[in-house]
């Protein structure tokens, strides 16, 4: 009977699934393969990470619940995929080798990030609940620790502003009236002129053309 472990480590940089999709005319997500274009990158690592595995455990097939400790190493801390979206190329990989028969099977994960510039890599161990339990414990440091800050993605200024705009919008027309026969205006129905100053509905705007 084998074991339920395994341990595999993968050379080079981890990558993210959700930076190399591409959209077809319908809309839907798709990953190419053998497009020779940069996003046939994602399925190729998948491929690494399936014959890698295979290598290392060679005739294992683990078929139970799991638990797993990831451990990823990247180049640098400021320029790296989110590590909580990198399970899914892992997994998928991992899948792929035939050493487990479902990504599924993993109910328990734990993810650590690190950093080395000249070796990143993961180092991905799996544990059978048959025979391994895990334990969690939270504990104050001894020595505080300088913290590691972290600013908002690059395009999450842009929405903010846009979205504080169009709020900014509905609170200052949210009590308009027609200038011409006084009723109160909903945003839909609305005509502004004079750069807002004055507001007018679209019944009474046509007749003015009438």
């Amino acid at each position: 009977m084998n074991k339920p472990y395994a341990k595999i480590i993968i050379n080079g940089s981890p990558i993210s699934k959700s930076n190399f999709k591409l959209f077809n005319v319908q809309g839907r997500a798709i990953l190419p393969y053998n497009s020779g274009k940069y996003h046939d990158r994602y399925a190729l690592y998948e491929e690494q990470i399936a014959y890698e595995c295979r290598n290392q455990n060679p005739g294992l097939v683990i078929s139970e619940s799991l638990i797993a400790l990831l451990k990823v190493y990247y180049k640098s801390k400021k320029r790296h995929p989110d590590t909580n979206n990198i399970t899914k190329s892992i997994f998928d990989g991992i899948e792929k080798s035939g050493l487990i028969v479902n990504d599924a099977q993993i109910r328990k994960i734990i993810i650590e990030e690190f950093y080395d510039k000249d070796n990143p890599r993961f180092e991905l161990e799996l544990f059978g609940e048959s025979l391994y339990n895990v334990e969690y414990k939270i504990s104050e440091n001894p020595v505080i620790r300088e913290p590691i800050n972290y600013s908002p993605p690059p395009n999450r200024g842009n929405k903010l502003k846009k979205s504080e705009k169009t709020l900014n919008y509905s609170r200052e027309y949210i009590n308009c009236h027609c200038e011409i026969c006084g009723k109160k205006v909903t945003k839909d129905d609305m005509i502004s002129g004079n750069k807002g100053k004055t507001i007018l509905c679209r019944k009474c705007f046509n007749k003015l053309f009438k």
